[in-house]
């Protein structure tokens, strides 16, 4: 009788932010107790003097927490049936998460150590200049862990030896032309994305978040 193969299942739980609440409620976000619920993600609102970014995320159903330099803690709270509230702005869920890798191999193989699923990689550069990108899936949010260019690696001291970093992330709308409107002056023209059929946005840093933020729509049906 043959083995039934182990299917990875980790999934974000948590992340931690180093944002300030009033930031998130001006731009039209449901704020309770400094957190933000985004689908099935608690984003946490650690104030701008805590650190820069994002801090750190918990996992469950991870192996390790050994993650190339991504700071982890294996979430162990009772997870919680939690309503998502109605953001004004029309954001539903977190689409996907962008960290940075000096060294796209050596991460992808810690990561998949842990547990995490990789789906795919893609060998071809981006429009923005990424060479490589791997692409894991955390329950509803994808993780896009990205090479680091070489201008960026030869301004690093540590050059390929440096840990995996987080970046920024990319929010789901159920109605970008609506969200768009209502951030105003604070976000970017909408635009195709590099996923076929749909569209993103970008928010401005008059936005005032700590990360890099992008918004975008759905997938067309079929696409």
């Amino acid at each position: 009788m043959g083995m039934t193969p182990l299917t990875p299942s980790a999934r974000i739980d948590q992340l931690t932010l180093a944002d300030d609440p009033e930031s998130w409620g001006s731009l039209g976000f449901v704020v309770s107790d400094g957190t933000v619920q985004l689908g099935s993600v608690r984003v946490v609102l650690a104030g701008k003097g805590s650190g820069r970014g994002i801090l750190g995320w918990s996992l469950r159903k991870v192996a390790s927490v050994e993650l190339d330099g991504l700071p982890t803690v294996v979430s162990d709270v009772p997870k919680a049936q939690t309503q998502m509230p109605a953001h004004a702005n029309g954001i539903t869920a977190i689409d996907h998460l962008v960290a940075m890798s000096p060294d796209l191999d050596r991460s992808v193989q810690a990561l998949q150590a842990a547990g995490l699923d990789l789906r795919r990689i893609r060998e071809q550069p981006t429009p923005a200049g990424a060479p490589r990108q791997a692409f894991f899936r955390l329950g509803e949010v994808i993780l896009e862990l990205v090479q680091e260019p070489e201008e960026i690696l030869a301004a690093r001291a540590d050059g390929t030896d440096g840990p995996s970093r987080f970046w920024g992330l990319a929010l789901l709308s159920d109605d970008l032309e609506r969200t768009v409107q209502r951030l105003g002056e604070h976000c970017g023209e909408i635009r195709a994305a590099v996923q076929p059929g749909r569209r993103i946005a970008t928010l401005k840093r008059s936005a005032g978040l700590a990360v890099p933020v992008a918004l975008m729509s759905r997938a067309n049906s079929g696409a």
